[in-house]
């Protein structure tokens, strides 16, 4: 069986490290192409696919390749090509475009489809959220709610903090990765580049030393960047959360490594 993992993810590092029994940490360090162990149990043959946007990703066991598909078309015939006998979606909750393409593509190759979803974070109390549908729209929110903005959206959403009604905001934006050259960038911008998780004393750290008054987050779930979330709540910072895109419909969802390494093998 060869099982195509469209990763990038922390739990699609962990799903194949556990479809090739080596459990979920497996593969966890940037070096772990060396020696690779392609094995992945009889019968079991694995491919992550990584978009190739982070510089020194964390490679998971089993076979790598790098880079899109070339939308639907391209991804069906690699899927036929190769042989795919299953497909899993374990790309980070906004990665949108891709979840659709493998959608469409796994339809018409005839390729069973999992989407592998860690569950989203929920508020609790003494939480101030205020939700967004999109970046745009966080971005309208803010100047109701602080001045000084922690940006942990990402590098490729930043431009949409660049408008005009954002003018007079100062935006302490990290990433992993610089933005790309000529992209819109806020006219008040520090960069932070660090890879997580954060510890919660971290994360308090980071806003008292930089007054923030104000996060902006995307939903995307997962403990490794859920301290500032507590941070924000215990200084009473208000949190703009821009809502998950819908999984499409009609496609299997599984909450974590383990279920999904279940029913792969169930097949």
């Amino acid at each position: 069986m060869h099982v195509l993992i469209l990763g990038g993810t922390t739990e699609a590092r962990q799903l194949a490290g556990l479809l090739h029994g080596a459990g979920p940490d497996h593969g966890a360090g940037p070096d772990h192409s060396a020696g690779r162990d392609h094995r992945a149990g009889p019968g079991l043959r694995t491919t992550s696919s990584l978009a190739g946007r982070v510089a020194g990703p964390r490679l998971p066991p089993g076979e790598v390749r790098v880079g899109g598909f070339g939308g639907v078309a391209g991804l069906t015939e690699w899927l036929r090509e190769h042989r795919v006998d299953v497909l899993i979606d374990a790309t980070h909750p906004f990665a949108e475009t891709i979840s659709f393409n493998a959608a469409r593509a796994a339809a018409t190759a005839h390729v069973p489809l999992l989407a592998l979803r860690r569950p989203g974070w929920v508020a609790g109390e003494g939480d101030d959220w205020h939700p967004a549908g999109s970046l745009t729209e966080a971005a309208a929110l803010l100047p109701g709610l602080g001045r000084r903005v922690f940006l942990t959206t990402g590098r490729m959403g930043l431009a949409a903090f660049a408008g005009p009604g954002s003018a007079d905001l100062w935006f302490l934006a990290r990433s992993v990765d610089p933005p790309e050259p000529g992209q819109p960038l806020p006219v008040r911008l520090e960069l932070l580049l660090e890879r997580g998780p954060f510890s919660l004393e971290a994360e308090r750290d980071l806003l008292r030393g930089h007054r923030i008054d104000v996060l902006v987050t995307k939903d995307s779930g997962g403990a490794a960047t859920a301290p500032k979330l507590v941070a924000a709540r215990e200084a009473g910072i208000p949190v703009v959360v821009v809502r998950r895109p819908p999984v499409p419909e009609g496609v299997r969802v599984v909450a974590g490594p383990q279920e999904a390494a279940e029913a792969v093998r169930a097949l």
